[in-house]
């Protein structure tokens, strides 16, 4: 699927608007001429300005090229499954992750979109359980990300 620039360049313009709007409210340092926002507001701007470039350059390329071209993928069922599976799993982790804790939700979706992806079950759950434990180690402990832990808060480590 591709998009048209100038539909990515409104979006980076939106993006960059909001970053700036929102670092305005960062408090101010005493005695400085710039403070916390002074970064942000930079990124935020050279954010809005490259969503000009690539609005000027979509809106003189629309032409040949449609506001959104879908590829070989979309005519195939097989491959518009997986695209609106890798959507539920993600909207499956927002809704359950908290409830159920990141070990549970990580272990079931990992599982289910490896073994739809072509895994056999076996491997399919031998790796989602040592990429889940990976995973969680390295965000809970080293990156201290505070996951949750869900129906395993008796066991927690």
């Amino acid at each position: 699927m591709r998009f048209n620039d100038a539909i990515l360049g409104v979006v980076l313009l939106i993006f960059g608007a909001a970053v700036v709007l929102h670092s305005r409210g960062f408090p101010g340092l005493p005695g400085q001429n710039y403070g916390p926002a002074f970064f942000p507001s930079i990124i935020g701007v050279a954010l809005g300005l490259c969503g000009v470039i690539l609005v000027v350059q979509g809106i003189l390329t629309r032409r040949e090229v449609g506001l959104v071209t879908l590829g070989e993928w979309a005519s195939s069922p097989r491959h518009r499954g997986n695209f609106f599976i890798v959507i539920l799993a993600l909207l499956f982790y927002v809704l359950f992750s908290k409830p159920l804790g990141f070990i549970p939700t990580s272990l079931l979706i990992t599982t289910v979109l490896m073994v739809r992806f072509g895994v056999r079950l076996l491997p399919a759950g031998l790796m989602a359980v040592a990429s889940t434990l990976v995973i969680h180690t390295a965000f809970y402990k080293f990156l201290l990300v505070p996951l949750p832990w869900g129906i395993l808060t008796q066991v927690a480590w």
